[in-house]
């Protein structure tokens, strides 16, 4: 079943009965573990689960939550009323936040946060792409469209295509999924079968923290006396495929799943590129568009659809 829910409150368009879970509970105010998660014992013996637990946690072998302190604690020996031996930290090494969960034990959250700062993130996400979020507003961008920028366009137009296609072909009838979920569909489907739900989380939730809104509000000033309410779930629907477009160069695979493409790299690419050229495309059925985003969004590139 599909679930329609609102973007700007952290619920997207996706087949998927868990991820509904996680956000209907942070929506209840139910508080959810978030990756990094670890414990201590209050004299900086850090305890987290490394890359080979949580694999063997994604598999089903271990009947644990990869970032859930009250597994970590378990695992580790710290069961029942000994779990509140232990402190409980976070730590999200794309923005760099370090949060105290709980101080159950001596403080050592000053030791601990210098832990995760040195922490070499590939023994606990190979696939973890460790890099700081680009906000295309930063990005100064000449206004003069080149021939390279317009390829790219066509490029992530025929790879929007594609997806669509690829899914109805291995998919079928089997789970009846909304056109304009197939990008995320694709990448969220590949991201969660490799690191699980609270890693791809903590990455959406800091790219949308930072960049998601204000992408958003540039392209809707830039188009909305330009098109009618029947096609602004087009539009909305691409942009939002870009945002997750971008979220994917967080993540290194060498399959991503519903889509062709050669080994080891990402399909998206095209979409990447011209996230980091400061430029977001839109279409709305018919009209595709590229916006400056160092320029509220402005409209600096427009063609019709032949893909």
């Amino acid at each position: 079943m599909n679930y329609l829910c609102n973007y700007l409150d952290e619920i997207i368009l996706i087949g998927n009965m868990d991820i509904m879970c996680s956000y209907s509970c942070r929506k209840r105010g139910i508080y959810i573990c978030k990756f990094f998660s670890l414990r201590s014992d209050g004299a900086g013996k850090p305890y987290y689960f490394d890359s080979v637990i949580r694999k063997t946690i994604i598999s089903g072998e271990l009947n644990y939550e990869t970032d859930s302190h009250t597994s970590i604690a378990d695992y580790f020996g710290f069961k029942g009323k000994d779990e509140d031996m232990l402190n409980a930290y976070e730590y999200n090494p794309i923005t760099k936040e370090f949060v105290i969960d709980r101080m159950l034990n001596k403080d050592d959250s000053a030791i601990m946060k210098e832990f995760c700062l040195n922490l070499d993130f590939r023994t606990i996400v190979p696939e973890l792409v460790v890099k700081p979020i680009i906000n295309q507003k930063n990005i100064i961008h000449t206004g003069s469209i080149n021939d390279s920028e317009i390829a790219l366009l066509t490029k992530w137009a025929s790879v929007r295509a594609s997806v669509r296609a690829s899914v109805r072909a291995s998919v079928g009838d089997l789970v009846k999924y909304s056109v304009r979920a197939y990008v995320r569909d694709s990448i969220w489907a590949s991201v969660r079968d490799l690191v699980g739900d609270s890693v791809w989380d903590s990455i959406w939730a800091s790219v949308r923290d930072l960049v998601g809104d204000s992408v958003w509000d540039s392209i809707w000033a830039s188009v909305r006396d330009l098109v009618g309410d029947s096609v602004w779930d087009s539009i909305w629907a691409s942009v939002r495929d870009s945002i997750w477009a971008y979220v994917s160069s967080f993540f290194n695979l060498s399959k991503w799943r519903y889509i062709e493409h050669k080994e080891c790299e990402n399909p998206f690419q095209s979409c990447i590129d011209l996230w980091m050229l400061g430029l977001v495309p839109s279409f709305d059925g018919k009209i595709w568009r590229l916006h400056n985003m160092s320029q509220d969004g402005k409209i600096i590139y427009k063609r019709e659809a032949y893909i």
